[in-house]
């Protein structure tokens, strides 16, 4: 097994993209899958190395990044270290971000320098908003030839009414803390201020009805952070969508951070299988 740790991939918005791909060299091309965390996620969060050995062992490139202002750091790539970061980060510079780490993977003198990665196959994998991001990403771009969302937001607006608006705009900022580091995680009304000035760029329900390439939507049925409701309403969206549910499967799919076991949850387990045949097969 190939990995590339920590590589730092030049970003738009003056911070790297920390990024991470495993791979088994042979010299032959092989298809290239690049996954995208969700909000207060980093690329090393819980299970995800043992999914990038697993699509590795499968045939893949495996490439997974941090998103240049999640709020870690090159010398922190696992810590909350930058929470000024965290707060000025919105979903432009995540499609920005993603946008680098493809065109970093299919240049002509792609990082592997052996020939393994396969312009031609290019698929993108995203968790929660970073689905989200995902789909926006393959609507603008015409590299991508498949899609997979694992528990994927639907509309990245609708969940700020008026009042929450208001009170953000008048304050500047909202502080979220984080269920398990305790931080007060600042976002600063700016984030609000991007969605709606590129809502035509940034609106999913727009992008799920024009996408025209196989697209795959795995979502558990407990999901307690995005419920399933709105997977199964993604797929009305785009009826030529493929809708996986995950029976009793919640939000990270029996993942945890840390992870300490040496095999996947079983829904986890599920998930990644079911991802890896539907990039193989379609």
């Amino acid at each position: 097994m190939n990995r590339l740790i920590n590589i730092r991939i030049r970003g738009k918005h003056g911070k790297p993209i920390l990024t991470d791909i495993f791979f088994k060299a042979s010299g032959k091309p092989k298809p290239v899958v690049i996954f995208a965390h969700g909000f207060k996620g980093f690329k090393d969060w819980g299970h995800f190395n043992l999914i990038a050995e697993r699509f590795a062992e499968e045939g893949f490139v495996f490439v997974k990044f941090n998103f240049s202002h999640n709020g870690t750091t090159p010398g922190h790539p696992a810590d909350f270290a930058d929470l000024e970061a965290f707060g000025s980060n919105n979903f432009s510079i995540e499609m920005d971000d993603l946008g680098c780490v493809i065109d970093f993977m299919l240049n002509e003198s792609e990082p592997l320098q052996s020939g393994d990665a396969d312009a031609e196959k290019l698929f993108l994998v995203g968790h929660s908003r970073g689905g989200g991001v995902v789909i926006l990403k393959a609507n603008e771009d015409a590299r991508v030839e498949k899609i997979v969302t694992w528990a994927v937001v639907n509309d990245f607006g609708k969940q700020w009414s008026q009042e929450v608006m208001d009170d953000w705009k008048k304050k500047g900022v909202v502080y979220i803390e984080n269920a398990r580091t305790h931080q007060q995680m600042p976002l600063y009304y700016q984030f609000a201020e991007n969605y709606f000035a590129n809502k035509d760029r940034l609106h999913i329900p727009t992008a799920v009805k024009n996408i025209k390439i196989p697209f795959l939507i795995i979502h558990g049925t407990d999901d307690e952070a995005v419920p399933y409701q709105s997977a199964v309403t993604m797929h009305g969206w785009n009826p030529a969508s493929e809708l996986l549910p995950v029976d009793g499967g919640n939000h990270v799919f029996g993942a945890k951070h840390p992870y300490e076991r040496t095999r996947l949850p079983e829904d986890a387990e599920k998930v990644v299988g079911k991802t890896i045949s539907f990039l193989l097969n379609g």
